[in-house]
């Protein structure tokens, strides 16, 4: 008969063989559309910050990585990972899919949830602080003290409106308008010196539309209002979804996904963090 001891010893050991990546490799056996790959998707073409130079089968990029991520947890190795590119507004329409994951900053909303399938979150949207080159130049830096002395513009429709009353404070009442384009044009005029949007939306903003844009500085996610909540796409009814929400939940509990988010989205843009 084995001592008391012993038996704990061997619990102990089969408790730390039942490692998180042993059960989640058990929960997607059969469950993928080729046996023994996991096949994600992204855009076409995907991105920066998202993806770096189009190209996520390097796993350079936030959203990669964090697929790698999710695939390892799986108990995929980084050869099991099949790319493959579909449109945004395709890949949230409902029927077959030719993919088991697609990442390409799809917000999780109760409409699209009724066609399609997401995980839990992977990334909550920041907001970011757009402005000018000009409004740099003339001393403006990312901090609250700063931020409360610039003129601000906002879209009355948003969530920006009571963050930058609550939050910022500034010294003077930002003027409101209809929409995104008319607060980016706004900027663009001098009219206001800047505005919040959230981070994706930001980057974007200031590459392509504000000419000489810069993104001063972002809000962590915990200090936004009602942040857009970023998941993974599936079919509808995937058998996956639950084997993808508890590798999203260990690399959350793991501090993973932070580690990703910092590099990634913080360090790779150079946007700082205003705290």
């Amino acid at each position: 008969m084995k001592s008391p001891l012993k038996v704990i010893a061997l619990a102990l050991t089969f408790a730390t063989c039942a490692s998180p990546v042993f059960a989640a490799e058990q929960c997607a056996t059969g469950k993928t559309l080729v046996d023994g790959k996991l096949t994600i998707a992204t855009g076409n073409p995907a991105y920066f910050p998202w993806v770096i130079d189009d190209a996520p089968e390097t796993g350079k990029g936030f959203e990669p990585a964090v697929a790698y991520a999710v695939a390892a947890k799986m108990g995929f190795g980084s050869d099991d990972v099949v790319w493959v590119r579909s449109g945004f507004d395709e890949s949230i329409q409902p029927g077959a899919k030719n993919f088991d994951l697609n990442v390409q900053q799809f917000s999780i909303s109760d409409d699209r949830d009724k066609i399609v399938d997401f995980s839990t979150s992977y990334y909550s949207s920041a907001m970011a602080v757009l402005t000018t080159q000009a409004v740099v130049d003339g001393g403006a830096v990312p901090t609250l003290a700063s931020l409360k002395s610039l003129k601000w513009g906002a879209d009355a429709n948003t969530t920006a409106v009571p963050m930058l009353t609550e939050l910022v404070e500034p010294d003077s009442d930002p003027l409101l308008y209809n929409d995104q384009t008319d607060v980016t044009a706004a900027i663009q005029a001098g009219q206001i010196d800047a505005a919040l949007f959230d981070l994706p939306t930001a980057l974007y903003l200031s590459a392509v539309v504000v000419e000489n844009g810069v993104l001063l500085g972002q809000f962590p996610a915990d200090r936004t209002k009602n942040p857009d909540q970023f998941g993974m796409l599936m079919e509808e009814g995937s058998p996956l979804k639950a084997c993808v929400n508890d590798a999203i939940a260990a690399l959350t509990a793991d501090g993973t996904l932070a580690d990703l988010e910092a590099t990634w989205l913080s360090e790779t843009t150079g946007v700082p963090v205003i705290e």
